[in-house]
């Protein structure tokens, strides 16, 4: 458990702001934080495209005494780190996301890797695994919105499937002797976990064989059950999927208990996100006393995530108003639509990094 003093540090160049915990009375090993930090949200469910985790890492042992947070790590900022003797520096949006061919002294990316590893300073980003994450950036975001019930709109699946395996391959076999010989050949067969039981069929008695495969093995059995064509017409291939996690994934569609005015919604993002202002876009005919029902919200861009969800507020961080205009040109007449930009994004980062902090 992490606690001791935190203190907020308002910076007033990029709309940066900084945590920083310092521990007075205990440290911990960098390999035992990184696994308190993949418990609170594992970086499984981060996005494909993203590039999560430790990105650069001092020799070890490193033990860490005083953790610096982080909405964006700029050169201006890890030298406040270096100034606060961070150990690791928790960035919310990973700095180096493409891989560096060369480490020098050219670009910034490059001379923050040099500066870390100078100053013995990990550096680590969680991004889109704290979105998704069932306590998350989303998550967190949708508890400003008053009493509702919410949803992931692209829910996350489990990092690993149930079983062994991507596919399932099951048929019938008649007879013993024919049992012996599929058997031992599908065995013979890497990456396959074999199951069989009895059944019956039109007063006949069979074996059912199951077969759970990889993508690779999936090829090899089909290969072996179309030698023999008693096999193959009586076998089935099914996909497997991994899981559907519950209250994790991208965005959030909330639905209301009770209809409020876009005023009174604005007025509650304002507060919950500690803004004095935010930035609002009407729907054709609608007013800041038209209600609202239903909220689709995303912390970042939202380009890809909300589309197709249907709601009458859109709540999204920073996003080109074009590239939103385009994306949802069939939403113009009816719904109302509110964007936020890098003020959003940006605050709703800080308060929620500082609210686990809290926790942890």
């Amino acid at each position: 458990m992490l606690s001791s003093r935190v203190r907020l540090i308002p910076r007033t160049v990029r709309l940066v702001h900084s945590l920083i915990y310092n521990s007075c009375h205990s440290s911990m090993d960098l390999k035992a934080l990184l696994c308190s930090l993949n418990d609170f949200a594992s970086l499984s469910l981060a996005e494909s495209w993203d590039n999560v985790g430790l990105l650069v890492e001092p020799s070890p042992p490193h033990t860490v005494n005083t953790l610096f947070l982080t909405n964006d790590l700029t050169e201006e900022v890890m030298e406040e780190a270096l100034q606060k003797k961070a150990d690791l520096i928790l960035s919310y949006h990973p700095p180096i996301f493409r891989p560096l061919k060369h480490i020098t002294w050219k670009t910034w990316k490059e001379r923050l890797v040099i500066r870390a590893l100078e100053n013995r300073v990990g550096i680590y980003s969680p991004h889109t695994a704290y979105d998704a994450a069932p306590q998350g950036v989303n998550s967190w975001l949708a508890k400003g919105l008053g009493v509702c019930t919410s949803r992931p709109i692209h829910p996350s699946r489990a990092p690993n499937y149930p079983t062994t395996g991507t596919h399932r391959v099951e048929f019938s076999v008649n007879g013993t002797e024919d049992l012996d010989k599929v058997i031992s050949a599908v065995k013979r067969i890497a990456d396959v976990s074999v199951t069989s039981f009895s059944t019956r069929t039109d007063n006949e008695e069979q074996t059912r064989i199951s077969l759970n495969c990889s993508q690779e093995a999936l090829i090899q059995v089909v290969a072996f059950l179309s030698q023999s064509k008693q096999f193959y017409q009586k076998t089935e291939i099914l996909s497997l999927e991994k899981p559907l996690l519950l209250h994790t994934g991208m965005g959030r569609l909330c639905t209301l208990d009770e209809s409020v005015s876009l005023a009174t919604m604005i007025d509650r993002i304002k507060r919950h996100l500690k803004l004095s202002h935010v930035r609002l876009a009407l729907g054709v005919g609608r007013t800041l006393e038209s209600p609202v029902k239903v909220v689709a919200l995303c912390a970042g861009s939202g380009s890809t995530v909300l589309q197709g969800a249907e709601a009458d507020l859109y709540l999204t961080g920073p996003e080109s108003r074009v590239l939103t205009l385009w994306l949802f040109p069939w939403l113009l007449p009816k719904p109302l639509r509110y964007y936020s930009f890098s003020e959003l994004t940006t605050s709703a980062h800080d308060q929620y990094l500082f609210s686990i902090l809290l926790k942890m």
